[in-house]
């Protein structure tokens, strides 16, 4: 504070009193009614989109297969023929929270090293019912994933039209395993 900044805060000040009797006054902490709010880091990472969508309507089976994936894995996964190591049920969730859920589910299963999955994302009765366009944004979602090799509609006793078979890529672990297996036969 400069001289002439201390004579004008002096000059606006001069007439104030002190409060009398101040120790009578008793300031209350002020609460903080809602809990801090914590970012959750993975969900940082989330790389989901949830701008503009196809609807795909429900009497187009949902099916995707990388470049590359045998034809006879596809038909395996079709079939039911892979035992399912994990099932997410997303039925009647609201879009964004399907979202973090999905996100969640496949990078822990890939951490956790499995290989088939069942998502189960309902199935409503005409084509814009909320259970359709959750199903149209899990066909989306699955396919922006590089560890998603294919997913196919489940079968009638997994939920049907309203679930999906998912194949996701092996671990390099699972991969090296493989290779020694297979080549401790081939000796």
């Amino acid at each position: 504070m400069n001289h002439d900044d201390a004579s004008l805060f002096l000059d606006a000040m001069g007439d104030v009193q002190p409060l009398k009797g101040c120790a009578d006054v008793h300031w209350q902490p002020t609460r903080n009614l809602r809990a801090p709010a914590r970012i959750d880091t993975l969900q940082l990472d989330n790389f989901l989109s949830t701008g503009f969508l196809d609807i795909v309507p429900l009497s187009v089976p949902l099916e995707f297969r990388r470049e590359g994936l045998q034809h006879g894995v596809t038909d395996k996964l079709r079939t039911g023929k892979y035992p399912q190591q994990a099932s997410l049920n997303l039925v009647r969730q609201p879009v964004e929270t399907c979202r973090q859920m999905l996100f969640s589910f496949i990078l822990q299963a890939q951490q956790d090293g499995l290989r088939n999955v069942l998502v189960i994302h309902g199935k409503g009765r005409d084509d814009n019912s909320h259970a359709n366009i959750v199903r149209s944004y899990v066909a989306r979602w699955l396919t922006e994933f590089d560890d998603v090799q294919a997913f196919c509609t489940a079968l009638p006793h997994h939920g049907g039209s309203g679930a999906c078979y998912v194949a996701l890529r092996k671990t390099a672990l699972a991969k090296q395993e493989n290779w020694e297996r297979h080549a401790k036969r081939s000796r």
